[in-house]
Formats: C-alpha cells, structure tokens, sequence
C-alpha cells in the first residue's frame, strides 16, 4: 500500500441554496479544491462522490458542471457517513497504486428536510411500540442512558453546544456564527430530552471536496502534503436483541481501534478531532468512543476546558461552568473538538458532512484556519457516524 496524501481541500459556506442545485454546488467546491491543489482537471484521474438523496448519477452531474473527461465515476450512499466513505474510497483509490490523483467530493441539498429518520416496517419498527426512531429521540435516549449510568447531568451536555457556537464564531463557512450561553441552550425549546433546539444540529445545502494523490507526487504540488495516517469504515456488529435502544457506540468503538492501530498513535497524540456531534448529546459519549477520555468521564471533560480552543473555558463562561467541574479531574486528551463549531453550527447536508470535516482539519494543519485556530496542530481525525449503517474514521496528519 502506496502513502497517501491530500493536497488539495475546499468547503463552501452551509446554508441554503434554493437558487442552485448540489451539482452545482458540488462543482464550486470540486474547483476550488484544484485550485487549492493546483491540479488541472485533466490530471483528475477518477472521481469519488458521496450523495445521499440524489438521483442516481451524482458524480456524472458534477462533471457536467466543471468538465467531462471520461474519468471513471463511482457513486456513494452511506446514510452520514457518505462523503467520508467516498473519501475512503478516493484513498484506496490512490494506496492500490491503480491511479495517482483523485478527487473525493460530497455534496448534498437538503432544504428544510425537518427531523430525520423513519418508521420502517411496522412490524418491527420501534416506531409506535417502545418510543421513536427518529434521530432527535435516538440520542436523546442514549444520552440518558448516559445519565443514568454515570449521572451526567443535562447541563453537561448543554457545554457541548455552548463550546461549539463559541466556536462557530470565527468559522465564515458555517451556516451559523452565534454564541449561546449555557442559559439559552438550557431555556430553548425541548426536542427531546435532554437535547434543546440548541443543542440539534440544523439541516442544510452545502458541498466539499479534496484532491488525494500519491505521496510521492504530492511534491509536485505542493511543500505542505497532509498524509492520511488511516483510514477506517465500520459498521454495526450483531447483537442477539437491540429493539429498545439502538446502539450509537459500539461502531465507533471499533472504528477507533483500528485507526489509531493503523497510525501508530493513540488519542493521547491528537492536536484536534472533527466528531459526529449531530446532537450534543452524541458529542460527549463520542468522547468516550475515541478514547478522548475515560468511561463516564464525558461531562466533567467539557466543563474542563479541555476540548476547547486553547484548552481553556473563556472568561465570560466560567462562573456558569464552575458548578459542573470536578477539581480532581486530569484530562487524557487535550484535543480541541469541533474547532469548526461542529454540527450544531456549520449544519449537517449529509452527503458533505464527511469531506467538509476532514478539509477542516487540512485547514489546521496548515495553520488556515484564521481565528479559530488549534496553534501548533499536528495530527487530526475526523469521524462520522450513519446509525444502524457505518462509521468513518479518518487520522491525517502533516
């Protein structure tokens, strides 16, 4: 297996586009990204694109918009999970030695999609008979399971959302760039407990890519190659009965194992992760699932400081968060978490989520990434999680 190196990212600004389509939209970021490579299309040897509710054809509708070279196109649906499992495939692409650039690309138009998941079969659908599918009651559910196991308080998971708007503020790309303060997170409407309207993530319109190459021809391209240290997909094992609460943690579990086997490193090592945090509930039991810190140690690991720029809880939020602190508490990790203002901030068009967090991290590394950047930020992983269906782990480094 050849190394593998991205030189080329783009992301553009999440939000709505009801004048534009993802191809579109697609195409913008596909471009941008040469550019940033500084590749011409024609050296664009096959193309990797991840689109969850377009017709069938997504990638051939992108190089309408930006040039039809008669590369190969290959098409991925992967529930959350599908721009960083097009990304995946992008990288093996180029590992196999069967080509030498590629480009990954993830686009999605959502509109206001409202809440998703579904009912299934009724006839063995939890939909109706022990409570909702639907994504808001998922993860409402498994963080009181959370609550009830480790006593982690509502407030905790609150910190999530606060640290990530913080956050927001100095990310131009997300769709929103507001602070929220522990008091409104908590005082805005209920979606289902313990989760506020403010601590969901919105839906959205929005595309990114990245240009992948071999390693030894990244130097053609550039002085700053960001090598993908590992590249994992997961999904869930099998469990004799799973009707009540659907498992959120296991694949993720799983996923991180093997990445941080593969790199050679373990979470200790990170400068910055990217998380799946489409609730903020989910972003504090994907603290324990990477390993960021120890089981049942989620709440007391934000109100630390500890996943926040600079390692640090700003002036203005420290008398609110100072009840919610364990004193005695040491931190595994210092890696900041959703330097972008993650999910609940930059929104989450499925289909983009997976690349537009990884370009994040490429933003990092090579110190891009303005005032909300992690200093001295070394090594980075993104993950995405698609329930019941996949989990994306991707560790790149300078």
């Amino acid at each position: 297996m050849r190394e593998v190196a991205i030189v080329g990212v783009s992301m553009i600004k999440f939000g709505r586009y009801p004048d534009r389509d993802f191809s579109q939209l697609g195409a913008q970021a596909s471009l941008e990204a040469l550019k940033d490579a500084g590749v011409d299309m024609k050296q664009i040897e096959a193309l990797y694109s991840g689109n969850l509710y377009s017709t069938s054809g997504s990638g051939q509708r992108i190089l309408q918009q930006m040039g039809q070279t008669g590369i190969p196109v290959v098409n991925v649906a992967n529930a959350c999970a599908t721009g960083s499992t097009a990304f995946r495939e992008a990288y093996f692409a180029i590992a196999s030695g069967a080509y030498d650039v590629v480009m990954a690309v993830g686009t999605e138009q959502m509109g206001k999609q409202g809440l998703l998941g579904s009912r299934g079969d009724p006839a063995t659908s939890l939909e109706g008979r022990v409570g909702s599918y639907m994504m808001p009651a998922v993860f409402g559910m498994a963080g009181m399971e959370h609550a009830r196991q480790y006593g982690t308080k509502q407030e905790h998971f609150a910190l999530a959302s606060v640290k990530n708007h913080f956050h927001s503020t100095e990310n131009p790309l997300a769709q929103y760039q507001k602070e929220s303060p522990l008091d409104e997170v908590m005082n805005s409407r209920a979606i289902s407990y313990p989760n506020t309207l403010l601590m969901c993530c919105p839906t959205g319109d929005g595309a990114a890519a990245a240009v992948l190459c071999s390693m030894d021809k990244a130097r053609q391209f550039t002085t700053q190659p960001i090598k993908i240290a590992a590249s994992v997909l997961t999904s869930d094992p099998f469990t004799d009965r799973d009707l009540t609460l659907p498992d959120v943690n296991t694949l993720t579990r799983n996923a991180a194992q093997i990445a941080y086997q593969q790199a050679g490193i373990g979470p200790q090592d990170l400068s910055q992760v990217e998380l799946h945090d489409c609730f903020a509930t989910a972003e504090l039991l994907h603290y324990e699932n990477l390993g960021l810190c120890g089981d049942g140690e989620a709440g007391i690991h934000v109100a630390s400081g500890a996943p926040w720029i600079g390692n640090k809880i700003p002036t203005k939020y420290q008398e609110d968060i100072a009840p919610l602190q364990d004193k005695t508490y040491k931190p595994k990790t210092t890696a900041v978490v959703n330097a972008s203002g993650g999910l609940l901030s930059k929104g989450h068009p499925l289909g983009a989520t997976g690349v537009a967090n990884i370009a994040e991290i490429v933003f990092h590394l090579r110190g891009q990434a303005g005032g909300r950047q992690v200093e001295g930020s070394k090594v980075g992983l993104a993950h995405v999680i698609g329930l019941g269906s996949s989990c994306t782990i991707n560790i790149v480094q300078k």
